[in-house]
């Protein structure tokens, strides 16, 4: 029995970049052994097992075969007469198929070290085609390293279209799709991963309510960027500078989905983006199994990202019912959140990414003062029922009144 330590543990050391997993491969061993020498079985489609003292995954040297489309499409194969390189063989990128020995010593048998000193994303074999994830795995590790200076190879861009072209992306399953996107939105450049997928052709089947956003106008005035699309990245840049949270992430990036269904006599404006956003969201949302918090927080900013810029603008009671709408007494986080992505939307703009949102501590103090206003010390003065509502309500707008007045005095 030997193991060896492989994948990601393996590429970041060489790259000097921070990690916490560590994956081994054995080669040599049966299953009946490893349960012997005290691992703890986790695997379904092939045998992985726990270390009993460290918790970290060994999985037995495997060859795999497809037999169907689509992610799960496979059949994998354990035996002890599998060598290392033939398990290293079937991993996704030269980067991710290196290992290395219990002493220390490299073992590199396609080329992963020299990929990574010039900085690129290549395949291993031609089976890289047979799992589709395989396109959202470079979409995202090209996010992750892009600012390390990494790029997709031109032979593996070439091999990605090949597979989009073919329908495999078509098959990708929804909670696969959504689990990478995830990640993708959290790593350094999580714009890369969707320009990734753009030109390989993968976003329009994963995400067509995205792509279709390239190319539409936006006034210039407000834009200096123009296209919707970009716009969208650069929100999602700039929210990604203020937070690592992936329901604020995916919030900045679909705010604006219903300014491709604007009509084309009405462009480059966008009158009423905001409720032909809400349904669209709610497609991507249900089409990909994304989670309720992600849902609420995405269709919030979609349809209340306006009158967020506009806040200042706002009557009272129109604030108020923002506030009511956002459920900010019950869950403060969700206004943060909101604020987060209607800020990245202000910055997500050509040449006004560090332009000042005084809207957001505006609309955070509103919150404060409507909490102020307890039910508690109206009912002590008789109140109940409908007239402990409509007393609550008044007391709010005033606070709210007093708060723009306020704002309105300090404002040179």
């Amino acid at each position: 029995m030997n193991y060896y330590l492989v994948g990601g543990a393996v590429r970041d050391k060489l790259l000097g970049y921070p990690f916490t997993e560590r994956d081994w491969v054995v080669v040599g061993a049966s299953p009946e052994q490893m349960l012997e020498a005290g691992f703890r079985p986790v695997g379904k489609d092939f045998p992985v097992f726990l270390h009993p003292q460290t918790g970290e995954e060994y999985a037995l040297a495997r060859t795999e075969r497809k037999t169907a489309p689509g992610y799960g499409g496979f059949v994998f194969h354990t035996d002890s007469d599998i060598t290392l390189e033939e398990d290293l063989r079937r991993r996704d990128l030269t980067i991710n198929a290196m290992a290395e020995e219990p002493d220390g010593t490299l073992i590199d048998p396609y080329g992963g070290r020299d990929d990574l000193q010039q900085k690129l994303l290549r395949h291993v074999s031609d089976a890289f085609s047979e799992d589709p994830v395989r396109v959202l795995r470079v979409a995202r590790f090209a996010a992750r390293y892009h600012h390390l200076g990494f790029r997709v190879a031109p032979e593996t861009m070439a091999l990605m279209r090949s597979m989009v072209a073919a329908g495999e992306v078509a098959h990708l399953v929804a909670e696969r799709v959504w689990k990478e996107m995830e990640r993708a939105l959290r790593e350094a450049s999580p714009d890369v991963f969707f320009l990734t997928l753009r030109e390989c052709g993968a976003l329009a089947v994963i995400l067509p309510e995205l792509e279709a956003l390239f190319g539409v106008p936006q006034p210039p005035q407000h834009h200096p960027e123009i296209d919707c699309g970009l716009h969208a990245l650069l929100s999602l840049t700039a929210a990604r500078r203020l937070s690592d949270d992936s329901e604020v992430l995916l919030a900045a990036l679909l705010h604006d989905l219903g300014k491709a269904l604007t009509p084309a006599d009405e462009l480059p404006r966008h009158i009423a983006h905001e409720a032909r956003s809400l349904p669209l969201v709610e497609q991507v949302c249900e089409r990909l199994a994304i989670p309720k918090r992600h849902r609420e927080l995405a269709i919030a900013v979609a349809r209340d990202h306006t009158n967020c810029h506009r806040a200042f603008e706002l009557k009272p009671a129109t604030v108020l019912q923002l506030l009511q709408r956002l459920d900010v007494l019950r869950r403060p986080q969700k206004l943060q959140q909101f604020l987060l992505a209607c800020t990245a939307d202000a910055r997500g703009r050509t040449g006004l990414e560090e332009t000042p949102y005084p809207q957001a501590a505006y609309l955070q103090a509103a919150c404060d003062c409507v909490a102020q206003v307890q039910p508690q010390a109206l009912m002590a003065q008789g109140y109940e029922g409908a007239a402990l509502g409509k007393a609550l309500q008044q007391q709010r707008l005033q606070q709210l009144q007093e708060l723009k007045l306020r704002y309105k005095d300090s404002t040179p």
